[in-house]
């Protein structure tokens, strides 16, 4: 690992990643390689999640096709020093910002998306110019392979390189100076990579995830509100970082909300979920354990039902929840949907404000005073008023979180 990080730095060093003829036929070369190599890079994930190829390619590939384009349209422009304003000491003077590369980054990829969660901040290391050491989650094997095998096929390999492995290969890397690195995952790993970070006094970005609420005015469309949080909950089996993690509403509003994500489901993946190819699985036998172990002493409304062999968890939703009860003292990270009654939304606006600041926030409401009321008396990463992870999707906006969830913004 030591001679990797070594390779990467005097290929650095040497300028070789600077230019921006350089950088742009870099990222086109991770353009044709997602292009030629598609059907193996949807097959990896296929593999990992049981993802089905339309979602596959819809969930990850196409984003990293747009974010490329994106890029090479924007780079020129993003490079270029940009003047500041002059003083009186200074009128005569050339005064500029000139944005530079930092140096060799680590970037550790999530297993939830594990494409692209980990193409999406490589495309941002390689526009910067920086030199990078890429590790794919382990949970998330066959991704992670195919990327070892593809990546140094197309990319300069004195200046990019892939290293897999579980905890011990990561905590060898993070005994090493970076520059900068980009973690995705759980909190725990975070203050890890956090602390051996400081020993360097390496920036980070830490993408952490957290508990997004979601809340339903009685003044809203409830047939859209519960069929947009259908799909955003149960996308990917529920595990993605920004998907509804709980639903505050008043107690009357619990059956109505109830059979309309009933009905809905049915549509999205028919009688039997189990049966759907768009019903993805939770990524390992523990991840499954502790998804299964949140259901205890809960009122199931429906769903509920699990298989260990396939690692399946029915979509589910749960009422009358109780704060104190652990589905609520932790991310979910799966397909299961607390319903916590609140009084109003004074109630709402109270219990999440006594929480950690979430990643994202969801609004359901006609009112758009109540909306400006929610966002102005809270704080989150992002908002979306009337629906939910669609802010993801611009790239106008930064992604980020408050505090400990996101210590910086990225992509961009």
């Amino acid at each position: 690992m030591e001679l990797v990080v070594q390779r990467l730095r005097q290929a650095f060093r040497s300028g070789r990643s600077r230019p921006l003829r350089f950088r742009l036929q870099q990222l086109e070369a991770l353009r044709r390689m997602v292009r030629e190599r598609e059907k193996d890079i949807l097959a990896a994930i296929a593999a990992d999640l049981c993802k089905s190829e339309l979602n596959a390619f819809s969930h990850e590939v196409i984003t990293i096709l747009a974010e490329v384009d994106f890029m090479l349209e924007n780079l020129p422009e993003w490079v270029t020093a940009k003047p500041v304003k002059k003083n009186l000491l200074t009128m005569l003077d050339e005064v500029y910002v000139q944005p530079e590369p930092l140096g060799v980054v680590l970037i550790i990829g999530a297993w939830n998306y594990p494409f692209v969660l980990t193409m999406q901040p490589l495309l941002g290391a390689i526009a910067a110019g920086n030199a990078a050491i890429v590790k794919p989650s382990e949970l998330s094997e066959n991704t992670a392979k195919i990327l070892a095998k593809l990546l140094p096929q197309y990319l300069d390999q004195d200046l990019y390189a892939v290293i897999n492995g579980g905890v011990e290969e990561t905590t060898e890397l993070l005994k090493h100076r970076f520059d900068h690195i980009l973690y995705t995952g759980n909190t725990a790993v975070g203050k890890i990579v956090m602390e051996a970070a400081a020993k360097h006094l390496t920036p980070v970005t830490l993408e952490l995830g957290g508990k997004s609420p979601c809340y339903i005015d009685k003044d809203c469309d409830l047939d859209i509100a519960c069929r947009r949080i259908t799909w955003g909950k149960y996308l990917n089996c529920g595990q993605t970082c920004i998907a509804p993690d709980y639903i505050l509403c008043e107690a009357s509003l619990q059956n109505q909300i109830v059979q309309k994500m009933k009905e809905t489901l049915k549509e999205f993946y028919g009688e039997n979920t189990k049966e759907s190819p768009d019903y993805e699985r939770i990524i390992n036998l523990r991840h499954f354990k502790r998804i299964q172990s949140l259901l205890e002493g809960q009122k199931i409304a429906f769903g509920g039902d699990t298989d260990e062999t396939t690692r399946y968890v029915a979509p589910t939703v749960l009422i009358d929840v109780d704060p104190a009860s652990r589905v609520m003292q932790e991310e979910i990270f799966g397909p299961i949907l607390p319903i916590v009654p609140v009084k109003n939304v004074d109630e709402a606006i109270n219990f999440i404000n006594e929480r950690e600041k979430p990643l994202a926030l969801y609004i359901f409401s006609h009112n758009n005073k109540l909306i400006r009321r929610v966002i102005e008396e809270t704080s989150s990463g992002g908002v979306t008023g009337n629906d939910v992870i669609m802010h993801f999707t611009l790239n106008s906006l930064p992604f980020g979180g408050v505090d400990w969830i996101l210590l910086k913004n990225y992509p961009g």
